[in-house]
């Protein structure tokens, strides 16, 4: 069965409020550091009227200066994130909001338990993809050799691509898509998004160039009316206003072309590493 099959276009349903309530009101209680992380971030749990979920909290003091991100915004950016995704309708971010913890304000993000089993990259040794994948280039493996990185043509995946050029996604890996057993994908570490400068950088170029789904279009002009309302007002308090004006941009741009965005040759295309 095909993810298609299994999540109907239109059908997503967005996890409800109290998901968020839950993130932004209840007690965070840390239990352990993910080691993995390029930034602070702990593995937590939070408690409230008793309900329990574990969640990430990334607090603002943990993040690593970047160049080309002004220091301090990435927690914003990533419930920015959520707040585009949610306004899609697809619900491929996990709840995220801004809160006070044990090390000061930060993101808090609820956590997503992975189908481990699923297939949605490979290296495969052959010039073209086999039905049901898409190409997205050659990739070093040693030795002087090189096999074809791809990824599932998968309409869970294709609504990825486009929410991460939506809100300019410079590091798309594959270690922050989550699959799950119910048929739901997640994406998740938006810190470095929205930048005014063209820096989309993926995996999922799978469909450059090629026309954007009837549902896509419907949702880009649900984004374009709501970045001139009460969304644009929540990306008020997390992003720039001219970083708000870039997305309402690049939205244009995609309604205007029509297609997926193929890479500019400006800025590296493919996130390093890749996973």
């Amino acid at each position: 069965m095909s993810a298609s099959e299994r999540i109907p276009p239109g059908s997503v349903t967005a996890p409800g409020t109290a998901d968020a309530e839950l993130l932004a009101c209840g007690e965070l209680t840390v239990r352990g550091r993910i080691r993995e992380a390029s930034n602070a971030a702990l593995f937590c749990t939070v408690a409230l009227d008793g309900r329990e979920a574990s969640c990430v909290y990334k607090p603002v003091a943990g993040e690593r200066p970047l160049w080309d991100f002004p220091d301090g915004t990435l927690a914003g950016r990533e419930v920015a994130s959520y707040e585009v995704s949610e306004a899609t309708g697809w619900g491929l971010v996990p709840p995220t909001v801004l809160r006070d913890g044990p090390y000061g304000e930060g993101m808090c993000q609820l956590w997503i338990d992975v189908q481990a089993e699923a297939d949605l990259l490979a290296l495969v040794d052959a010039e073209e993809p086999e039905p049901g994948w898409k190409a997205v280039g050659l990739a070093d493996v040693g030795e002087g050799r090189t096999a074809l990185l791809v990824h599932a043509d998968d309409e869970r995946l294709r609504r990825l691509a486009v929410l991460d050029a939506v809100i300019n996604n410079a590091d798309r890996k594959g270690g922050h898509l989550l699959p799950t057993t119910g048929g739901r994908l997640y994406g998740i570490d938006h810190g470095v998004t929205f930048n005014v400068e063209n820096k989309l950088r993926t995996l999922l170029w799978g469909w450059a160039g090629e026309p954007l789904t009837a549902e896509a279009v419907g949702v880009l002009q649900g984004l374009r009316e709501g970045l001139g309302g009460p969304l644009g007002g929540r990306l008020g308090g997390l992003i720039t206003p001219a970083e708000i004006d870039a997305t309402r941009a690049r939205v244009e741009a995609l309604l205007t072309s029509g297609v997926h965005p193929e890479p500019s040759g400006e800025w590296p295309a493919i996130p390093w590493p890749p996973v």
